[in-house]
């Protein structure tokens, strides 16, 4: 049976609906929920002793719920006379206060001022000051604007509550779910500023919204992830790996509150269908959080074929880690896949607490923006100290321990590892480093991309006879290196700040040798499939300039990040055009390959293997916790 209009104009047509109820019947119909799903957000805004409108009844049951729950004034008008008749006709003497009426809502023969409630037309004679317009709708982009353009300008109080009860129940009944709003417009004779009120979240909080955008934007996000998650419920996303979303504080669009990433594993028929994994403040530049082939390793790792993965945003307030679960509970619920028998869903993290993070500075380079250097402790007591940029919050630009120090009859204090590296792909750069030095007395290392520091301080330590040099354009980075990560100047060691290229073109220019030169410098734009380092640096003029400025046995070592892998090709022929043999190294976690370039034939493989020898002796002999596994390294080997 055929009840949709063959165009819009029809809604406003009283054939159409005359012929719509003989259709239906006796049967009720209701647009968008039932009364007992929307009674609790009804009777919230509706009193006993209100005069209530109801426009557009249709056979809908509402008058008679509201009347039987104790409103004992309900008006019903509808523009068709069969249902009206209809509802006439079921009408018992019990309820005398409830009235059906035949009667357009646009040109109604009411008295001014004659309700305190209208629920869905001719609203603005009608009520009195302090009544309340109430609809029920999804507020589809043409409903909102048109409510936005209107209440508020003309001196309603205007709030926006989302009806979750409806859109539950027609999950459970493997129905679509959209989200359901009540709009509740109080009038006044004027305001002195708009007032607009959302509610959308299950916990009830009533958010202040600035302006009738902040309230689009609100509702348009809400939507959004209803759709998102209405094909969560119905499909599989194996194919495509993952679903991310960002979720706002209501009426508050400017800053993420979380981002979500939903990933789906090939399916084991021995793991749980789905949970939701809480990363812990400060931890979402990881690779197992932050990259797509973490997340589905750590998919893989907890035994959930489906696994909603929430990372937290520095400068955002937290709860405990039960009420960020309680927060997300319902988008959560939403994300899970159809055939999940439970609601109850499992929430992990990697310990009890969110985690700790304490912002110890922030600043602004004249290169790359502002900047916030913060300390991140683990559950297991480490405490680890990382820059961002606020441009780039997912990317940690610089990373160290931080050791414990304790002095007889003084406070303990915590000061950098200078022991330790923190990234993959500095390990193997260390691995070039100490080829090219190890055996040589005052050899010289120039390292573009100063950072942290944290490279140029742990070289120091590993090749203490070496003069170690870290170059970079930014004079800000030197002073956070300084500052923040324990680099600190001596003889052997220090920095400059100046453009790589012009450095190394400068060597070249007056004849300079070094021993090796480390390139970990990355690329600020993003539109450009290479994320380290800036095309200029592969140029044939600096790549030869590099290669006039390295010793007989000196190496090029160099960080190469591709976002897009049919740019390797021409990085490759780039170094064969000026370098007579290299190796590369791809780390396991990201997506670094570390390639170390010589100018003449090398034993690479035999090197390389007493190298990570001697590294690994190195942390032996300072009680490093840490290992440079050979065959690890020597099984990701290529040699060129």
């Amino acid at each position: 049976m055929n009840l949709l209009p063959k165009s819009k104009e029809e809604f406003s047509q009283q054939e159409y609906w005359n012929l719509f109820f003989k259709k239906r019947g006796n049967e009720a119909f209701e647009w968008y929920g039932e009364y007992p799903e929307l009674s609790g957000y009804l009777h919230k805004y509706l009193k006993k002793q209100d005069d209530i409108l109801i426009t557009g009844c249709g056979n809908s049951t509402l008058g008679k719920d509201l009347y039987d729950m104790g409103c004992s004034k309900v008006t019903n008008i509808d523009i068709s006379k069969v249902v009206i008749k209809q509802m006439l006709s079921q009408q018992d003497k019990d309820r005398p206060g409830l009235q059906y009426l035949q009667m357009d809502a646009l040109q109604t023969t009411f008295a001014n001022d004659q309700f305190s409630a209208v629920i869905d037309k001719e609203i603005q004679r009608l009520l009195r000051l302090g009544g309340r317009y109430i609809c029920i709708s999804l507020l589809q982009e043409h409903i909102l604007h048109k409510i936005l353009d209107y209440f508020p300008s003309n001196g309603w109080m205007l709030r926006i509550v989302r009806c979750f009860e409806p859109e539950i129940k027609s999950i459970e009944n493997g129905e679509n779910s959209l989200p359901v709003f009540m709009i509740i417009c109080t009038k006044f004779t004027a305001l002195p500023r708009k007032i607009l009120e959302i509610c959308l979240g299950s916990n009830n909080k009533i958010d202040k919204c600035e302006t009738c955008n902040d309230v689009i934007s609100s509702i348009t996000s809400i939507q959004r992830a209803a759709f998102i998650c209405s094909s969560l419920r119905k499909s599989s996303i194996e194919n495509d790996g993952e679903i991310s979303l960002d979720l706002y504080e209501p009426g508050d669009q400017s800053n993420v509150k979380f981002s979500v990433h939903i990933v789906e594993i090939p399916f084991v028929a021995k793991n749980a269908p789905y949970a939701c994994f809480i990363v812990p403040q400060g931890r979402e530049t990881e690779w197992l959080f932050s990259t797509k082939a973490g997340r589905q390793n750590l998919a893989a790792m907890t035994n959930y074929n489906r696994l909603a993965i929430v990372s937290m945003h520095r400068g955002k307030v937290y709860g405990t880690l039960d009420e960020v679960k309680k927060e997300l509970e319902d988008i959560v619920c939403n994300l899970a896949p159809k055939k999940l028998k439970s609601q109850k869903i499992a929430f992990l993290s990697l310990g009890a607490t969110l985690g700790k993070r304490n912002i110890r500075y922030e600043g602004k380079s004249t290169f790359s923006g502002e900047y916030v250097i913060e300390d991140v402790e683990h559950d297991s007591g480490d405490i680890y100290r990382r820059l961002f940029y606020l441009n780039a919050q997912l990317v940690t630009q610089s990373e160290a321990k931080l050791k414990q120090i304790k002095s007889k009859g003084k406070k303990s204090k915590y000061i950098v590892d200078l022991f330790r590296l923190m990234c993959q792909h500095h390990m193997f750069m260390s691995i070039g480093a100490h080829l090219a030095c190890a055996m040589k007395q005052n050899a010289k290392v120039t390292v573009l991309g100063l950072g942290g520091g944290g490279l140029c301080s742990f070289l120091h330590k590993l090749l203490p006879q070496a003069f170690i040099t870290g170059v970079d354009i930014d004079p800000e980075m030197l002073k956070i290196a300084t500052e923040w990560f324990g680099f600190k100047e001596d003889e052997k060691l220090s920095a400059k700040i100046q453009d790589g290229l012009e450095y190394i073109c400068d060597l070249a220019k007056n004849g300079e040798k070094v021993d090796a030169i480390l390139c970990d410098v990355d690329n600020k734009n993003s539109e450009i499939g290479m994320s380290c380092p800036p095309k200029e640096f592969l140029s044939p003029d600096i790549l030869k300039a590099v290669s006039n400025s390295l010793t007989n046995q000196g190496l090029f070592v160099v960080n190469v990040v591709l976002r897009d892998k049919s740019l390797r090709p021409s990085v490759i022929k780039d170094l064969q055009n000026h370098f007579r043999s290299f190796v590369s190294y791809n780390t396991t976690e990201d997506l670094n390959e570390i390639f170390i370039c010589a100018n003449t034939g090398s034993d690479f493989t035999g090197n390389i293997k007493i190298a990570i020898e001697a590294i690994n002796s190195f942390f032996r002999k300072n009680n490093v916790n840490e290992v440079a596994e050979l065959s690890e390294y020597m099984d990701h080997l290529k040699i060129n």
